[in-house]
């Protein structure tokens, strides 16, 4: 009797386990009937010699964008090796603009180049080998990150941050992923990009559906162009007029546009006050300036460009008290490093360090105007820093201090 029910319970535990093996197998049948085959992509846009080129393209963008963002690091983070000169002042501008707008190219390049590898992506078996296992991760991190850097830069190009870290810090270090990932990814892909680019015309073939191949790479470059011309005004003053997505550029205060308000940075009232005094501590000792006294020294007036690490850019005249000056007035030499302290004490950028190649540079002000006005209280007033070729982040508004170090 319990042989028979064990027989019984085994037989209907088999056949719920078949049943259930059917209806897995039913179910990989459906969703790999849905997954994109190879042959369902013949148009132009998939092709070894698209992907080859606009990966090259891509790849040139993303190199721009890798060096200029180190050197924007590394000025804001210097190392006891790296020098950064205070001419050409608007060299910053250049290489901070080049950042932000190689960034923008390589949005739709990017889209162009997963479109055009799209059908690969679905390839059974999934890993054929160790180099095909390689290149296959390579391909996801690089995705990752190049999505991650592209998305978090264009909001912080918006000044938008939904995230709890610090920007900067991860965005610097996801970029070396992301160039570490392309690295791997040209080497294993080196042969099929040589022979995509250098192997002769293939003889004409009927065309598949969709655009051709000049037409996807020639709509792949209109869309880039278009990106890049859009936005390239924030950076170029002569695009500004059709640049219809020219963030900040000249709009603001006094002609200039406001990152951070004397309200968000919590130093209205030490700013007004009538006691400030400018402390500068050198070696002999340390100075205090009233601001009428700042106003007796000589003044000079620039006309230098503040660069934001957001990308936009901005020509203003300045008018102030040359470093080298103010150091002099002070019983110190130019060409010292100092290290610059602001009103704030909240922010990450309250505390600042001009390297003596600035202090030496007579461009470098003290600023006490700004286009011919009094700096607005948003501007920095009751004085600010404002030098040739440097980040905005770096020019400290509302300085209480300097110190020779």
């Amino acid at each position: 009797m319990k042989r028979g029910r064990l027989v019984a319970a085994w037989r209907g535990l088999d056949a719920r386990v078949t049943a259930a093996q059917a209806k897995i197998g039913e179910q990989a049948r459906a969703v790999d009937r849905r997954v994109p085959k190879a042959e369902q992509f013949k148009g132009g846009a998939h092709g070894e010699r698209v992907t080859a080129r606009v990966g090259s393209l891509l790849g040139l963008a993303f190199l721009i964008c890798f060096v200029t963002g180190l050197l924007s690091h590394l000025i804001q983070h210097p190392p006891e090796w790296f020098f950064w000169p205070s001419r050409p002042v608007w060299l910053y501008r250049v290489t901070q603009g080049a950042h932000v707008l190689s960034g923008i190219a390589a949005i739709p390049l990017l889209l162009a180049k997963l479109w055009s590898v799209y059908p690969k992506l679905f390839e059974r078996p999934l890993v054929r080998s160790a180099p095909h296992a390689v290149e296959r991760l390579s391909i996801l991190v690089l995705s990752g990150a190049a999505f991650f850097e592209l998305s978090s830069g264009l909001l912080n190009v918006a000044q938008n941050y939904p995230w709890n870290f610090y920007f900067p810090q991860v965005h610097y270090a996801v970029a070396w992923v992301a160039i570490g990932s392309i690295l791997v990814h040209v080497a294993v892909k080196l042969p099929v990009i040589r022979r995509a680019l250098t192997r002769e015309r293939a003889p004409a073939q009927r065309p598949g559906p969709g655009l051709s191949r000049r037409g996807f790479l020639a709509t792949t470059g209109i869309a880039t162009g278009v990106a890049v011309l859009a936005t390239a005004g924030a950076t170029v003053p002569a695009l500004r007029s059709v640049s219809g997505l020219s963030w900040r550029s000249d709009k603001g205060t006094q002609k200039l546009p406001v990152n951070r308000t004397a309200v968000a940075a919590q130093v209205t009232r030490a700013a007004q006050d009538p006691g400030w005094r400018l402390s500068v501590a050198t070696p002999a000792g340390t100075r205090q300036f009233t601001l009428a006294e700042l106003r007796a020294l000589p003044q000079t007036t620039v006309d230098l460009p503040i660069a934001c690490v957001e990308g936009w850019s901005q020509i203003a005249t300045w008018r102030g008290i040359s470093f080298p000056e103010l150091l002099h007035a002070a019983g110190s030499e130019p060409g010292v490093d100092v290290r610059v302290s602001s009103l704030e004490k909240t922010g990450l950028y309250g505390v600042s360090v001009l390297p003596g190649e600035h202090t030496a540079d007579p461009l470098t002000l003290l600023a006490l105007e700004l286009n011919d006005e009094v700096l607005n209280l948003d501007h920095g007033y009751p004085c600010r820093v404002i030098a040739p070729s440097r980040p905005g982040v770096l020019q400290t508004k509302w300085v209480a201090k300097l110190e020779v170090l």
